[in-house]
């Protein structure tokens, strides 16, 4: 059964207690696409090769709202030969309030790429084929893994992503 005040409404008892994580805002900050060999490269008969770099910025910008960036670069080569090159920064601000620092850490360095992820994943993949190339779809990414693979670079005692200007390549 639900707590009432005075006025007979349900109270959000929990809500005003607990941790609390809300999307504010998401948006693409930066985003470019190349052809460099273009119209030329169409005609490449080779087996492309792909290399993925992912990206993550962290920065506070409110006492509890962060901006969180994250860079998706594909490059896509044939016989050394740059195809395409597409780049998106895919942004969101997230307020996170309630959380200790190591939750905090953990929830902008999993949840918020995880929320971003699929903006960037359809926007990369609209490029390449307005590019003139065939459809290509980024396959999932364990955040999680990447995470824990980030903690234990830094040490464990190390920078926190909520402190950090540059959380580096994911």
């Amino acid at each position: 059964m639900s707590e009432e005040n005075v006025n007979g409404a349900a109270a959000p008892a929990e809500a005003a207690t607990g941790p609390a994580f809300t999307v504010e805002k998401i948006y693409v900050k930066d985003v470019s696409f190349e052809v460099p060999n273009a119209p030329a490269v169409f005609a490449e008969a080779a087996q492309p090769q792909l290399q993925l770099n992912l990206s993550q910025n962290v920065q506070r910008v409110g006492d509890n709202a962060y901006e969180v960036v994250l860079g998706v670069t594909l490059t896509c080569t044939a016989n050394d030969k740059p195809m395409y090159l597409a780049e998106v920064k895919q942004a969101g601000v997230f307020g996170l309030i309630g959380f200790d620092g190591q939750t905090l850490d953990a929830m902008l360095g999993t949840h918020c790429p995880n929320v971003l992820y699929p903006y960037a994943r359809q926007l990369v993949s609209d490029l390449i084929q307005a590019g003139g190339f065939p459809p290509f779809f980024l396959q999932p990414i364990n955040f999680d893994a990447l995470y824990a693979e980030g903690l234990r670079q830094r040490g464990q005692g190390g920078e926190s992503l909520a402190d950090a200007e540059t959380a580096g390549n994911a």
